[in-house]
């Protein structure tokens, strides 16, 4: 399924794509919005939010998912 949808996204499809799988947002997405307990915390370029998040929130669950604070 992620292949697919990582295929839609080269061909330039607009997606909007709830996820847990957070490795994969950062790689295809070119916005992610991060929410947490049901609000907005942060939003922006994939790459800069994840290289740079601004909240305690966000940089504790970077930190907890395997693989995605490299």
């Amino acid at each position: 399924m992620l292949k697919v949808l990582e295929q839609l996204a080269a061909e330039g499809m607009t997606l909007i794509l709830v996820t847990h799988e957070m490795n994969f947002a950062r790689e295809v997405g070119d916005r992610v919005v991060f929410m947490h307990q049901g609000r907005v915390w942060e939003q922006g370029d994939s790459k800069t939010l994840f290289a740079n998040p601004q909240t305690l929130e966000l940089k504790q669950f970077i930190s907890s998912v395997r693989g995605l604070n490299q």
